[in-house]
């Protein structure tokens, strides 16, 4: 990959300003020579920061806090040469353990062993770069104190599955290491031989044409956007089945969107987003899966185009529960309504009179 521009040669061959305080964050800048090591931008960043690893440099990457010639680079792969100024911004280390914070939970179930809770659109699961604080890690621990398991390790204490930032739903949080260790044998058997079973209901484009299948499609990182997942056929195993429940028609009297129940077989990041995707039925408003779908909200109704422009997120919702309890070993159920949002969507969608339930 060729720069559209270098600094002059007047540029300082290597500066390198860190502030003692780590409190206060550390700014590095560098100048590279002809002669030192050129490529990848993560690699030529862990010969000049030995002091950071190479987990920490690829986070400050994808979180916009490097800089080659003054320009944010968030691709770890971008290509560095000679004559390219590279600063990082390293923001002030946060504590070692998250603090409690006073954040409304939507508790739908808790006893000595474990909370089920409603998780809302716009809330991180657990504290990483960009969102170290105001997490469900932090509203837990404020709500447990020190009862929460520390299996998960710090960062993420009682937490044994996660949903994405703008998934809402239905999880389940272990208080206790025993429950701990019962919750995430269950969430890797995803019912292959146990009781384990999660639902979600998604708004896709389009209708598939037929009820219901099965999405069995190996998933791993995305070979050249590394914030996103894809199938690949060297990936790991992953398993989606989908029902269609209900069809909605567009302005020309054809299907434009569908309700679809989906139910995992496995658990692997954006599953859900990545099969739909494949599928061909990408979910409504997930701009990262299903941004060559957006010209088809030309065909949504009047209302229900704009209810997806108000929503700001993709139409996923964890509706369904079902585990053995690691305590009682109840085999117990819960489920949960579309929010308020999600409802909206829905009625707009069926405006025209002319859904069509499956």
């Amino acid at each position: 990959m060729q720069h559209s521009s270098r600094p002059n040669s007047s540029a300082p061959e290597t500066v390198d300003i860190s502030d003692t305080d780590a409190s206060e964050g550390e700014h590095h800048q560098f100048t590279l020579e002809a002669s030192e090591a050129t490529g990848r931008l993560d690699r030529v960043l862990a010969a000049h920061c030995t002091e950071l690893s190479r987990t920490r440099l690829k986070a400050l990457i994808l979180d916009g806090r490097v800089t080659v010639n003054a320009a944010p680079v968030r691709d770890p792969a971008y290509h560095v040469g000679a004559g390219d100024t590279i600063t990082i911004d390293v923001p002030p280390a946060a504590p070692a353990e998250p603090a409690g914070e006073n954040i409304p939970l939507d508790i739908v179930h808790e006893d000595d062993a474990i909370i089920v809770l409603n998780k809302p659109k716009g809330l991180v699961v657990h504290p990483a770069a960009g969102h170290e604080t105001g997490t469900l890690v932090n509203a837990l621990i404020a709500h447990c104190g020190a009862s929460l398991s520390g299996i998960g390790g710090v960062k993420r204490p009682g937490i044994v599955h996660r949903l994405d930032k703008d998934t809402t739903g239905l999880m389940v949080v272990a208080k206790n290491d025993r429950a701990h260790q019962s919750l995430s044998a269950q969430f890797a058997d995803h019912g292959r031989t146990g009781e384990m079973r999660r639902g979600y209901l998604a708004f896709v484009w389009g209708a598939p044409d037929r009820p219901r299948g099965t999405i069995d499609q190996p998933i791993d990182r995305h070979p050249f956007a590394r914030e996103k997942m894809a199938v690949r056929a060297n990936g790991r195993f992953a398993v989606t089945h989908w029902e269609t429940l209900e069809s909605f028609t567009g302005r020309d009297g054809k299907p434009v969107a569908s309700l679809l129940a989906c139910q995992l077989e496995t658990g692997r990041t954006h599953q859900i987003r990545v099969h739909l995707a494949h599928l061909g039925h990408p979910l409504l408003g997930d701009d990262v899966y299903g941004s060559g779908f957006k010209t088809k909200a030309r065909q949504l109704p009047d209302g229900a185009r704009n209810a997806l422009a108000a929503l700001g997120r993709q139409a996923l919702h964890a509706y369904l529960l079902v585990l053995e309890h690691p305590a009682t070993g109840e085999i117990m159920e819960w489920q949960t309504g579309l929010p308020k949002d999600l409802l909206l969507l829905e009625a707009a969608l069926r405006s025209t009179g002319q859904s069509e339930v499956c």
